[in-house]
């Protein structure tokens, strides 16, 4: 092994594409875990190894190790699944999972305490539901996402169906997946098994987002590669590109930051599939590989500089970028209740908080979901906001949905605060093992807290966007909050405020390390001023960088922010 490279470079280059010793590891029966190497491969797979921390101690007193569990991702560009692909997962969930379905920020599924005895039969379940896990973590191209709804025009259509094809053509293509979890035979490796990613793959994960403007509900800059669609006469003619966006950092070192994606060019529609793998290309060639704290695309841009980006686009894609082409953002929330597309089908947007899909005491969401996809003839469709559409409904079906949601009391938007049903968590405590404080355990009380300071001051209905992440990786998109927590500790929190609306600019850090009753004291006087000074259609983080609250208010992390998006 190479002593200049990092133990993820190492592990990578010698896991025979990704194979690792991973059979093996699923067939020790004497532990619930993988082997540690193993652990690092079966990202690539779709798998974290996690264990329960509310159980962590009893168990290290017991003398027992760690109760170990797996999360396992989708893989699922656009977040579409049909009526049936939803029985089969809602059944996954009771027979490998914890009962529930939890809907992501990037528009995928989560299944959560898996154990590792269940991995291979969950994974061939999902085959037989042509659905899969590959790279939905790992250093690879992630899930792409994009505008939540194909179906309300032309154009929507042709964003989707951009995606999925990014989605194939970054996929890795090692027979791995299919050998440790599908049971085919091995094959011979060779250089030909990955022709893109090589043995060496990436050196952290990537991500894309497509937008449509005016909307931004994908937070299209928070990515390394951010397309936003350029309509002329109702069809998309092309992309501008942003690149560079990511939402990570660390505590204390001011070396690691989130980052906006910065728009650097457009392409034509017909070449926006190639334009992305050459871009990832660059980072794969040239992004950092002895410090995993600095090898994400955002800091290969930093080191070297747009100049040298432009240039190594043109050399490797063929061809130069052209100039940027006007456009506009101007909103990054979900449109709740009934639309109707210019086709005469109609979709429903539910609010699900934090995107748990579960039977609450009061709430018998997923049964609901259940009913509704027995009589449902469309798709179900995920939103970046974690919350689902029920989309393609014929005229005939809506009555019919519409009796469940009312039988059951789903919320189409009207049974909650605008604060809550815009509201992004993370998961954080109990399963994450990088989180320091609650996030979607506590989501639901902090809301409720924050609403009666609203409420008190006269602004109750109005919609301000709250993020909750249990550290500071950025999983809830937390940077791009006009309020926004990130945990630092059992109970504490640093507290962000002053993103725009339209997912254009970070908000700044306020306070650090503070605890509930600090962050209701410090956010009261705020709110009381925004109520009372505000302008016309002015945002809350727009007014306080207008009413001068930020600009006096310089935290002690403040992000490097090359570039604010342009149009």
């Amino acid at each position: 092994m190479s002593e200049s490279l990092p133990e993820a470079e190492q592990i990578k280059r010698e896991s025979r594409y990704l194979r690792g010793s991973l059979r093996e590891s699923l067939a020790d029966k004497a532990t619930g875990a993988l082997r540690e190497e193993d652990t690092h491969l079966s990202k690539f797979h779709g798998l974290y190894q996690q264990d329960d921390r509310d159980l962590r101690e009893e168990r290290r007193q017991q003398k027992l190790e760690p109760h170990f569990q797996f999360m396992l991702r989708l893989r699922l560009p656009g977040g579409v699944v049909t009526p049936q692909q939803w029985w089969g997962l809602d059944r996954i969930a009771d027979e490998y999972a914890d009962g529930s379905l939890r809907l992501t920020t990037r528009q995928t599924f989560q299944f959560h305490r898996v154990f590792k005895e269940d991995l291979p039969s969950l994974i061939q379940d999902l085959d037989v539901l042509g659905l899969d896990s590959r790279g939905a973590c790992g250093d690879v191209n992630r899930n792409v996402v994009t505008n939540v709804n194909p179906h309300l025009s032309a154009s929507h259509q042709t964003v989707y169906e951009a995606a999925v094809q990014i989605s194939e053509r970054l996929n890795w293509r090692s027979a791995a997946y299919e050998e440790v979890w599908l049971n085919q035979p091995a094959k011979q490796t060779d250089d030909e098994e990955e022709p893109f990613y090589t043995h060496r793959y990436l050196p952290r994960k990537f991500k894309v987002a497509i937008a449509l403007p005016p909307h931004n509900d994908c937070d299209v800059l928070a990515n390394d590669i951010g397309l936003i669609a350029i309509e002329e006469n109702g069809k998309v003619i092309g992309y501008n590109i942003a690149v560079g966006g990511g939402m990570g950092m660390t505590y204390g070192d001011r070396a690691t930051y989130p980052r906006l994606a910065t728009p650097v060019g457009f392409v034509p529609a017909d070449q926006v599939v190639d334009a992305c793998e050459a871009i990832v290309a660059i980072q794969r060639d040239h992004g950092c590989r002895t410090n995993r704290a600095h090898a994400r695309f955002k800091y290969t841009l930093d080191d070297h500089g747009l100049d040298w980006f432009k240039e190594q686009f043109a050399q490797v894609h063929g061809q130069p970028l052209e100039d940027l082409r006007d456009y506009t953002l101007t909103d990054s929330g979900d449109r709740f209740g009934w639309t109707e597309d210019d086709k005469g089908f109609h979709h429903l947007t539910l609010c699900i908080p934090s995107g748990r899909i579960r039977d609450f005491e009061h709430l018998k969401l997923r049964t609901a979901l259940h009913d509704i996809a027995k009589i449902h003839s469309g798709e179900f469709r995920i939103t970046c906001n974690q919350n689902l559409i029920i989309a393609r409904v014929s005229a005939e079906e809506r009555a019919a949905i519409q009796e469940r949601v009312d039988h059951y009391a789903l919320d189409d938007g009207s049974r909650s605060t605008p604060l809550a049903r815009n509201a992004i968590s993370c998961v954080a405590f109990p399963t994450c093992g990088l989180a320091m404080a609650e996030s979607e355990r506590y989501l639901p009380e902090l809301t409720g807290k924050i609403h009666a300071l609203m409420e008190a001051a006269g602004i109750g209905q109005d919609t301000i966007h709250l993020r909750v992440s249990g550290c500071p990786n950025g999983c809830a998109r937390p940077y791009l909050g006009e309020i926004a927590l990130t945990g630092k500790a059992p109970g504490k929190y640093n507290l962000f405020l002053g993103a725009d609306t339209g997912g254009q600019r970070l908000n700044r850090l306020y306070r650090e390390n503070i605890d509930e009753s600090q962050i209701l004291t410090d956010l009261k006087p705020l709110l009381e001023r925004y109520a009372q000074e505000r302008e016309a259609d002015e945002g809350f983080g727009d007014f306080l960088y207008r009413d001068g609250v930020l600009s006096a208010h310089a935290g002690s992390e403040d992000f490097h922010q090359p570039l604010i998006a342009q149009g």
